[in-house]
């Protein structure tokens, strides 16, 4: 089984080590970076799995919300790759 999941994290100061934040996302899965961190990941880790797998790259004072994605819609507005986005979406 897969999981659609939005993760976005807010990274305070000290520390703030986005690269290692956005490695720890981008190897979840297939994965869309929509703002600098917004993600959308197609993944076989569940919400909770993809939270500490994420969180282990974060400071103590950090943010991190996973959400699962059941449906939904994609937006234009900065164009991301719709077609691509939608064929990950769908793939069960």
């Amino acid at each position: 089984m897969t999981y659609n999941l939005f993760i976005a994290y807010d990274l305070d100061a000290p520390g703030q080590n986005y690269d290692a934040v956005r490695d720890a996302i981008k190897d979840l899965g297939k994965w869309h970076q929509f703002q600098y961190s917004l993600f959308y990941v197609n993944t076989p880790h569940d919400p909770g799995a993809a939270f500490a797998l994420v969180h282990a790259a974060m400071d103590s004072n950090d943010k991190l919300v996973v959400i699962d994605a059941v449906g939904g819609v994609v937006s234009t507005w900065d164009n991301p790759p719709i077609d691509a986005i939608n064929a990950v979406w769908t793939q069960v």
